[in-house]
C-alpha cells in the first residue's frame, strides 16, 4: 500500500509511528526557508492546550504561574535543541530511533507506549471540549433547555463521533486533511480576539474571588503538566527539521528560539486575558467560563470545535499506527472503531477538561517534553555527567522526573477531593442581568 508523503505542517506522529525507513522519510519532501518553517513550527505548538493556560495560572497562583509559564517555555526550547543535537550524534533522525540508539529496544517500546497514550488522551480531551462547547451552541441556537436530550453531552459527543470523527478517521489518506491544520492558527487568532473583546466588556461584571492575584498557590505541579501539554510538539521535531532548506544545527536553533518565543507570547495572551477576566472562576476549558447566550463566544466555540474535530482523525491515525507497530496488525476498520469508541466512553465519564489536561500532562507530555530528550542526550553525548555540556540536560531530566512523580501522586490522591470545574452549570455571574445587557 502506498502511503501519502506527510507535509511539514502535519500535527501528527505519522513518521514516528512507522519504524521502517523513519530516518529517510523524515528528511524527505519539500523544503522551505526559515520563515515558513517557523510558521509551521508555531502551528504545531499552538493548539488546544492554550485554552487551559488561564486555569494553570489559577492552579499555581498568578505570579508564580507566569514565572512557570516562562520557565516551561525556556526548558522546552532547550529540549527541542538537544533533540536535534542528539540526532546528529547518533545519526538517527527520528524520536523513536533516538530512544532506541540511546536505550535499545526498551527505549523504543517505552517511547512507543507514551506516543500511544499522549494522542489517545488528546482524543478524549477533544471529545470533552466538543461536549462542553457544542451543547452551549445548540442550546442558544435552537432555544433548548439544558435538560433536553439534544443538549446532553453524551448525546452530542455520540453524534459528533458517529457522523464526523469516525468517517474522518476511516479515511486512509490523511495528507489533504492534515493541510487543514494551517487554518487552526487563524481560528486561534479569532478566539483570542473574542477573549480579549470579552475581557473589555465582561471583566468589570465578574465578582472578585479570594486571593485572585496571589503570589502562589498549591497547584504548581498540575499547572506545569498543563503547560507542558500546551508546548508539546516534540513528535514533530524531525519532520520540521527536515522541512528546512539545507538544515543544520545553527538553523534549527534559530528557528526553535523564534518559534517557541512566539508560542510563549500567544500562550501568555490567552492565559493573562482569560485569567484577568475570570480569576478564580477560570476553568480547564476557558470557553466554558462564558455564558451560554453570548453569541460572540458561541462563534468562538464553533471555531474551536471545528479545529479539534479536524485534528481528531490525525491523532487517531497515530494511535492506530502505534498499535500496529506494537502488536500484529489489527483490521483497519475494527481498530478505528475500537479506538474511537473507547475514547468516547472515557470522555463521557468526565466533563472536566482540567483533569484530562493535567493527566495527559504529567503522564505523557512531561516525559516526552522534558525527560526523554534529556536522558537521550545524556546517554549519547560524550563526557562526564557533570560536565558543562551535560549539566543543563541533567537538570532538565531531574526536573521532569520530579514533576511527573509528584504530579501523578497528586492526581491520584486528590482526584475525588478537589473541585476543579463547573462544567454543565450556569456560572453565577451569568445570572447578572447587567452582563447580559453588555452582549445583547
Amino acid at each position: 500500500m502506498k502511503s501519502a508523503t506527510p507535509q511539514a505542517n502535519e500535527k501528527s506522529y505519522i513518521l514516528d509511528a512507522h519504524k521502517s525507513n523513519l530516518d529517510q522519510q523524515e528528511t524527505k519532501g519539500a523544503t522551505t526557508g526559515l520563515g515558513f518553517a517557523s510558521f509551521n513550527y508555531i502551528n504545531s505548538i499552538v493548539g488546544s492546550g492554550v485554552i487551559g493556560i488561564a486555569f494553570a495560572l489559577h492552579q499555581a497562583g498568578f505570579v508564580l504561574g507566569m514565572f512557570l509559564l516562562a520557565f516551561v517555555a525556556l526548558v522546552t526550547d532547550y529540549s527541542l535543541v538537544i533533540m536535534v543535537r542528539s540526532a546528529h550524534i547518533s545519526g538517527s533522525f527520528s524520536y523513536q530511533g533516538l530512544m532506541e540508539a540511546a536505550f535499545g529496544r526498551f527505549g523504543f517500546y517505552l517511547l512507543t507506549f507514551l506516543q500511544f497514550v499522549y494522542p489517545f488522551i488528546a482524543m478524549v480531551s477533544y471529545n470533552v471540549v466538543v461536549g462542553d462547547t457544542v451543547t452551549k451552541v445548540l442550546i442558544r441556537v435552537f432555544d433548548l433547555t439544558p435538560f433536553s436530550v439534544f443538549a446532553r453531552r453524551d448525546y452530542v459527543v455520540a453524534m459528533a463521533t458517529i457522523f464526523v470523527t469516525i468517517p474522518l478517521c476511516l479515511l486512509k489518506d490523511m495528507a489533504k486533511l492534515a493541510k487543514a491544520s494551517l487554518f487552526s492558527l487563524v481560528f486561534i487568532i479569532f478566539i483570542l480576539a473574542a477573549i480579549f473583546a470579552r475581557f473589555i466588556s465582561l471583566a468589570p461584571y465578574i465578582p472578585s474571588t479570594r486571593d485572585s492575584w496571589a503570589l502562589y498557590n498549591w497547584g504548581v505541579v498540575p499547572a506545569i503538566g498543563i503547560m507542558a501539554f500546551a508546548f508539546m510538539c516534540h513528535h514533530n521535531v524531525f519532520l520540521l527539521y527536515g522541512s528546512i532548506e539545507n538544515p543544520d544545527q545553527e538553523k534549527w536553533d534559530k528557528v526553535t528560539h523564534y518559534s517557541v518565543f512566539v508560542s510563549f507570547m500567544v500562550a501568555c495572551l490567552f492565559g493573562v486575558t482569560g485569567y484577568a477576566t475570570f480569576t478564580g472562576f477560570s476553568q480547564g476549558d476557558l470557553l466554558e467560563n462564558y455564558c451560554w447566550d453570548d453569541d460572540l463566544m458561541n462563534a468562538a466555540r464553533v471555531a474551536f470545535s471545528f479545529t479539534i474535530l479536524l485534528t481528531f482523525p490525525i491523532e487517531c491515525l497515530v494511535t492506530r499506527s502505534v498499535l500496529s507497530l506494537a502488536f500484529r496488525p489489527i483490521p483497519y476498520y475494527l481498530s478505528t472503531i475500537l479506538i474511537v469508541g473507547t475514547a468516547y466512553l472515557i470522555s463521557i465519564s468526565t466533563d472536566c477538561l482540567g483533569v484530562v489536561l493535567e493527566l495527559n500532562g504529567v503522564i505523557a507530555a512531561v516525559p516526552l517534553t522534558f525527560i526523554f530528550p534529556a536522558v537521550s542526550y545524556l546517554k549519547l553525548e560524550e563526557g562526564s555527567l557533570l560536565s558543562s555540556r551535560k549539566l543543563p540536560a541533567l537538570g532538565l531530566a531531574l526536573f521532569g522526573s520530579v514533576v511527573a512523580f509528584i504530579g501523578l501522586f497528586t492526581l491520584i490522591t486528590t482526584f475525588n477531593t478537589v473541585d476543579r470545574c463547573y462544567q454543565g452549570f450556569f456560572m453565577p455571574y451569568c445570572t447578572n442581568r447587567n452582563v447580559t445587557v453588555k452582549w445583547s
